[in-house]
């Protein structure tokens, strides 16, 4: 049995182990919305409360969500995500003569032996249409680390490069297509990618340790169309609740088919271990099974400067947790479990 008031004792002990400012948390049980709400401020130099509906930024849960919609272009014929990268970008291209090999497939699953992200440029960010094209263009001095395939490792890059093919196969910029074939339709109204669209007095600040050790104001936002798509979805509690549903009901959403029952289990298709207990990636989602089908978790976490969030569902369970947090703040996915066991 539910209770509310050992749910948010356990949120206001750990807000205040971690000195968290604000959080955020959405609960999921049988396909259906359990709770929301809003805890602490947007930020701490003002007194203004989070609620279910205050923003966000996501980070990179922001990836399930490019994920998504590759998937849905897959299902649509417009793309093959076992066909290389460069049939749809040509002008794609690395300083390792197998980079035309990498398929849509493999930069999914984090497998294209594609190295990470070095510097955001949060400090100097990019706010036009051509930004991801432009950022696809400058990637032709990096070597791959491996074959493609091979093995995996984390590469914001490849989620960037997945934005831009979006774009080009749909004829739409990166954030129109989100807007109109994913948000739209899962009834996130106030979600968006674009930091400029992103209702006026919504969105949270974000928070960091200075040298003294106390929390202040960041000075940088993270954001930068260049990082669009592995980062800067602008959400809330409540209207992730409805991407989850989505997931828990494979595809659905209020009548609405958002993808096919094929396409969600694909995505939840374990391709690879990725060298951490027993977690294994599936396409843009993280799958964690302990040997029962009630424990299968699907999953993916999100941190930039000032921003924490944490995304878990237990398909066969029924049962769901989304947390954001507006600090960098330690111990998200034992406070999630923590959550998930006692609903």
């Amino acid at each position: 049995m539910f209770k509310k008031d050992e749910l948010e004792s356990i949120v206001l002990d750990y807000m205040k182990e971690e000195n968290i400012p604000g959080l955020a948390l959405g609960l999921v049980k049988d396909r259906k919305i359990l709770y929301t709400n809003g805890f602490g401020v947007k930020n701490i130099n003002k007194d203004e409360k989070i609620t279910e509906e205050t923003i966000f930024h996501m980070a990179s849960i922001s990836k399930t969500f490019v994920a998504t919609a590759i998937m849905q272009l897959y299902e649509r014929g417009k793309l093959d995500i076992y066909k290389p990268v460069i049939d749809y970008i040509p002008y794609f291209k690395l300083a390792d003569k197998r980079y035309g090999e990498i398929t849509i497939q493999q930069m999914l699953s984090h497998l294209s032996g594609m190295p990470d992200v070095e510097d955001y440029e949060w400090d100097n960010p990019q706010y036009d249409d051509n930004a991801l094209e432009r950022y696809v263009k400058s990637l032709d001095d990096i070597k791959l680390m491996w074959e493609p395939g091979e093995k995996f490792s984390y590469s914001n890059i490849t989620y960037e490069i997945l934005g831009d093919i979006i774009s080009k196969v749909s004829g739409m910029t990166f954030e129109k297509y989100m807007k109109e074939n994913i948000l739209n339709p899962l009834e996130m109204n106030n979600s968006t990618y674009l930091k400029q669209d992103v209702p006026k007095g919504s969105l949270v600040s974000p928070h960091i340790r200075n040298k003294s050790g106390e929390i202040e104001v960041s000075n940088i936002f993270p954001y930068n169309r260049i990082h669009g798509p592995s980062s800067t979805l602008y959400s809330n509690a409540l209207e992730i609740c409805n991407y989850i549903i989505a997931y828990m009901n494979k595809g659905r959403y209020n009548g609405k088919e958002i993808f096919k029952e094929e396409t969600y289990l694909k995505m939840i298709k374990p391709y690879k271990e990725i060298g951490r207990g027993n977690k294994k990636i599936g396409l843009g989602w993280f799958i964690e099974n302990n040997g029962e089908d009630k424990d299968i978790k699907i999953m993916h976490s999100g941190e930039d400067i000032g921003f924490r969030s944490n995304l878990i569902i237990q398909p066969e369970a029924g049962k769901a947790i989304i947390v954001m947090s507006n600090y960098r703040c330690r111990g998200i996915s034992a406070f999630s479990k923590t959550i998930l066991d006692i609903i």
